[in-house]
């Protein structure tokens, strides 16, 4: 069980960030020989990146939903995440390739979604839970008096920076 961190906590970034959701669903989840190859491949993904202290990756989530599985990831820029994304050296391109070339044979079957947010301004509130999401990926800091209300977290840019802050 991962450490809960105790008391009110926020995080503080300075840079870009970018929040990068991306998902499968399972369209038709009696074929989990076309869908189980796509799953597996996401936590060597992740596992490359993390092992990169250069790769621009700060943190992700592992989610599901109704639809099926989906990690939100934190990222140091979106040039970073970009370059990993088009890297062929790298596990993700050849995957996406493995991907279109199933998906052209079986239409329908798995669907792939993503979605980008380059973030200027973002507050986070976690009370005794584990060190996740934006605390997790960036770095922790106690809540102050001041920023005991979301309005205030999320006024003050101090908690997200720009890089020229």
């Amino acid at each position: 069980m991962a450490k809960i961190v105790s008391g009110r906590v926020t995080h503080r970034h300075d840079g870009e960030l970018v929040v990068f959701h991306i998902g499968m669903t399972l369209n038709r989840w009696w074929r989990p020989d076309l869908w189980f190859p796509v799953l597996r491949v996401m936590r060597p993904m992740l596992a490359e990146l993390s092992e990169d202290p250069d790769s621009g990756l700060l943190g992700y989530e592992l989610l599901f939903n109704g639809k099926g599985p989906y990690a939100v990831q934190y990222w140091s820029s979106i040039d970073r995440l970009y370059d990993y994304a088009s890297a062929g050296s790298l596990s993700h391109r050849p995957a996406w390739t493995r991907f279109n070339a199933m998906a052209r044979k079986h239409p329908d079957a798995v669907g792939i979604w993503h979605e980008t947010f380059i973030v200027e301004r973002a507050e986070s509130m976690y009370v005794g839970a584990p060190a996740m999401g934006l605390p997790g990926a960036t770095t922790i800091l106690p809540v102050e008096k001041r920023h005991h209300r979301a309005r205030a977290r999320l006024a003050d840019g101090a908690l997200t920076l720009p890089e020229d802050g």
